[in-house]
């Protein structure tokens, strides 16, 4: 059990530590990018977090902060901390690499990693989504994919409270 954990940890990197590694890749490799909360994680996320990586070479997952989560989401938010949610998102065999940010937006981090695709989900218009202009400037893709209706984190939630007697 301990071997499958440090294989785990070994996929989460600090950003400074996850840029380095971005710099040893191929330059063969088509690394992708992906950020959110990852709070809950159901279905929806999976599926799209499996579609991102069929794009490329390598997928890095940035996860807000809990502090960032908060402002995003507000006060009840997140419901798991920042360390279960790196592990849970490592854990998936689709992630190469899982990291945070603390900032409002991933932008410092999109221009420390320089991914060849920028991703989110389908509720996201592609020039809406940060770093867009930057990876697309440089020659990259920004990719909006398909939103899988009735999967979503607060979908989730409001079922869990109906649900409640």
């Amino acid at each position: 059990m301990s071997g499958m954990i440090r294989k785990l940890q070994s996929k989460i990197k600090s950003p400074l530590s996850l840029s380095k590694a971005r710099n040893k890749l191929s330059k063969k490799s088509k690394v992708i990018f992906t950020n959110g909360c990852f709070d809950l994680i159901h279905s929806g996320h999976v599926q799209y977090l499996q579609r991102a990586r069929q794009l490329g070479t390598h997928l890095i997952v940035a996860l807000n902060t809990d502090s960032s989560v908060k402002l995003l989401k507000g006060s009840k938010r997140p419901i798991h901390k920042l360390e279960d949610r790196l592990l849970v998102i490592a854990a998936l065999e689709c992630v190469d690499f899982v990291t945070w940010f603390s900032d409002q937006t991933p932008l410092s981090l999109i221009l420390k990693l320089n991914p060849d695709v920028i991703t989110k989900g389908g509720d996201w218009k592609p020039h809406q989504i940060i770093g867009s202009k930057e990876v697309l400037a440089q020659g990259g893709a920004v990719k909006s994919l398909p939103f899988i209706k009735g999967k979503s984190t607060t979908s989730v939630i409001q079922k869990i409270k109906t649900n409640k007697k």
